[in-house]
């Protein structure tokens, strides 16, 4: 069965790691260029999260682009933040939401995702979901969430031990993570 990642876990990667080394992680994927990257969307009360998925998204293949300290980004957001923020959403190939509870009540986490949803096939959008507990999915169908697949680990046909994927779950199949990110 599929599950969900849970904060826990998350905060776990990352704890992993030294200070200087998630500090690292955070600089490298704000300061790349977002062209053909996968750009990681989150809610700002989810920073604790953003290095454990950034973590899993590149041990997978992925360079994660996250705007937060992006040297071109104004120091208030603006108008011009939202016009950057666009540019950054279609320069990038993928584009990943970091959902958690917070993220319904995002003012930007909503508007970038609506923004990728119009430039990229929802073959290129993926939910990453983080919840409490790895079975709590219900959240998760809140409205247009629906619509798109989600980054879970789990049992994969064809593998011998459980795989992070991306679950189409609908048609209830997935691909591995991986080859995602690559196609």
């Amino acid at each position: 069965m599929a599950q969900f990642v849970t904060s826990a876990e998350l905060r776990g990667f990352a704890d992993q790691r030294t200070a200087s080394e998630q500090a690292t992680i955070r600089k490298n994927a704000a300061s790349r260029s977002p062209e053909g990257a996968t750009f990681l969307s989150h809610s700002s009360k989810d920073g604790d999260l953003v290095v454990g998925a950034t973590i899993v998204l590149e041990n997978h293949g992925a360079r994660v682009y996250v705007d937060e300290v992006d040297p071109e980004m104004p120091p208030y957001t603006s108008a011009e933040t939202a016009k950057i923020l666009k540019r950054r959403i279609s320069q990038s190939r993928k584009f990943v939401v970091l959902t958690s509870k917070n993220s319904k009540d995002s003012r930007w986490v909503p508007w970038e995702l609506g923004i990728a949803d119009g430039c990229k096939t929802l073959a290129n959008i993926a939910l990453f979901p983080s919840s409490e507990t790895a079975y709590d999915m219900a959240w998760a169908e809140w409205e247009y969430l629906g619509l798109y697949h989600r980054i879970v680990w789990g049992r994969l046909e064809g593998h011998r031990s459980e795989v992070w994927m991306v679950l189409d779950h609908k048609k209830n199949t997935a691909t591995e993570l991986a080859a995602w990110l690559r196609n």
